[in-house]
């Protein structure tokens, strides 16, 4: 059978190639004179295997990863990769009334090309997709493009916690941070009643408000969620289209856990014999003091019975819901020992599809992996260890060659070292340090009075924070259900009166020092950014939230 999710990423993918190929002559400059070396770029998946489950815990996920500096040093915006992460898809049962319905909650730790104020940590991103990448939404305010006359995903996410500020930059972690654990899950919440129309059609519009929780040394609850009108958009422009998002869908249960990598800066060049040699910019990977990488911990699942049944009847009039997940309604899903890579080096004349892998996971033992962690351990002549405060960080081989198969036009990239790469290649002079990549450009939002932005507006403000990015941030408090995204969710006043109501009850109870997902059974917890966390005004504590109108460098 097709795998439908590969299908729709190695579309994404296809297109990635091309945007990526661009920023190769200007976005990174190759610190050497010789014309002989080709500016190229590796990545590809690591792919971790897990049991398959009932496919009725189908109400959210959530897991713990590891959260560390892939590159030893951020070697330029065309840097793109994300840690160990998902793609959660809605499910449907029967064949489907168009040829490709791409739409899914992804994103994660990580690193992207349009990262304005990026550092050696990851950054947290929601990564909603609607249909066929239509638009997507990476936080509050956060999303495709920065035009606000074409939003494209940038309302699709509300703000829900009044003790977190979420930069369209992406969710910072605290510097340093190098193999803690960052715990982050989506389950459904009932904010909104269902609703026959959508944007004036008679188009259904379900209740199922996806909410990131997440679970942080410093930070624990919910922070934000999709609207349903993110998801139903399309349905209206295309009736064909309703009951198949993630408003009204059930999860799927069985998703993908992998690493993604799309852009890590490398180079290639030939010797005098044809030999072709390639560099990639060393990457690495947090070692505990065993020596032992604990990568993804306690990948749940979850069926209604987790959370939403209990919150659905508190806000009906019953007694309040306790915050923690019960878990009479959840799942593990049980890794198998295994990984694997198809990661390969792709330069102007080789397509993605037609990469040629790298031997990465020959250095690579996942016997260490139990069902509750993917554990492995790095080893081999190539592999270098930096002892650290926490134990080491691993370096994978940074040079390779090309080794043609036998009566075959494919190939190999086989890790060598430094010393067995000819020095008339030039690589060994090659530099991935970061260069200069123009001004950080400011995110701003709209300053028209008549904007949702400004009417009715915020009740306090503005108040700045500087980050540990460098950038400094600007936000406001608004009442919950006057912030711009609801004001662009297709709701009436008395449909976001009712959603209010329901979230000072959230408000007042589910407090940030409760607990919320299952707590991970191993190592330390990441925190994030100390300048995320905020205290609300003097009789804001219920009710309101603050919006980030801006960030840029002060």
């Amino acid at each position: 059978m097709v795998n439908k999710l590969n299908i729709g990423r190695n579309i994404f993918i296809s297109c990635l190639f091309f945007m990526l190929l661009a920023p190769l002559a200007s976005a990174q400059e190759i610190i050497v004179k010789d014309s002989g070396i080709q500016k190229a770029y590796a990545g590809g998946y690591l792919i971790t295997q897990q049991e398959r489950i009932d496919e009725s815990f189908n109400a959210g996920y959530s897991m713990y990863v590891a959260a560390y500096p892939l590159l030893q040093e951020y070697s330029g915006r065309a840097f793109q990769s994300g840690l160990f992460g998902t793609w959660m898809h809605p499910h449907h049962d029967g064949p489907l009334p168009v040829e490709r319905l791409y739409t899914d909650i992804e994103g994660g730790l990580g690193w992207w090309t349009d990262t304005e104020y990026a550092t050696t940590t990851p950054k947290f991103i929601m990564g909603g997709v609607q249909l066929n990448f239509a638009g997507w939404a990476n936080g509050p305010g956060a999303g495709q493009g920065r035009d606000w006359d074409n939003p494209k995903g940038k309302y699709g996410v509300a703000q829900l916690s009044p003790w977190v500020v979420w930069p369209p930059d992406g969710l910072n972690l605290k510097q340093g941070t190098s193999g803690e654990l960052f715990g982050s899950g989506y389950l459904p919440l009932p904010l909104t009643e269902p609703k026959s129309k959508t944007a004036g059609k008679d188009v259904p519009t379900g209740n199922q408000c996806w909410t990131l929780f997440i679970n942080a040394g410093n930070f624990k609850g919910p922070v934000a969620f999709f609207t349903p009108y993110f998801w139903t958009k399309a349905s209206a422009e295309d009736p064909r289209l309703k009951g198949l998002f993630l408003d009204q869908r059930p999860s799927s249960a069985n998703k993908a856990f992998q690493m993604e990598t799309q852009h890590v800066h490398s180079a290639i060049a030939k010797d005098s014999k044809g030999n072709r040699y390639a560099r990639v910019t060393p990457m690495q990977y947090p070692a505990g003091p065993d020596g032992n990488t604990e990568l993804l911990h306690r990948t749940m699942v979850y069926n209604k019975k987790a959370l939403w049944n209990d919150v659905e009847a508190w806000f009906k009039g019953g007694k309040p819901a306790d915050s923690k997940i019960k878990m009479e309604g959840a799942i593990m899903q049980k890794f198998k020992k295994h990984v694997s890579s198809n990661w390969g080096l792709v330069d102007k004349s080789i397509t993605w599809e037609k990469r040629a892998s790298m031997n990465i996971t020959d250095y690579l033992d996942p016997d260490l992996t139990d069902a509750a962690t993917l554990r492995v351990r790095w080893e081999g002549d190539l592999i270098k260890k930096r002892k650290t405060d926490n134990g080491f960080l691993v370096t994978l081989p940074e040079y390779y060659k090309y080794e043609k198969a036998a009566n075959s036009d494919g190939g190999k990239w086989i890790a060598v070292a430094p010393e067995e790469v000819p020095a008339e290649t030039g690589l060994h002079k090659v530099s991935f340090s970061r260069a200069f990549e123009g001004g950080n450009k400011t995110y701003v939002t709209p300053e028209n009075q008549e904007s949702s932005w400004k009417t009715p507006g915020p009740v306090a403000g503005p108040f700045k924070v500087r980050l540990k990015d460098r950038s400094t941030v600007t936000y406001y408090w608004y009442r919950f259900a006057d912030q711009p995204a609801l004001l662009n969710a297709d709701m009436t006043k008395a449909e976001r009166e009712e959603m209010q109501r329901r979230v000072e009850k959230l408000h007042k109870h589910w407090t940030k020092d409760r607990q919320y997902l299952p707590p991970p059974m191993i190592g330390k917890l990441a925190d994030i950014d100390p300048g995320l966390i905020v205290t609300p005004p003097k009789g804001m504590e219920i009710g309101y939230v603050p919006i980030v109108t801006r960030q840029g460098i002060e």
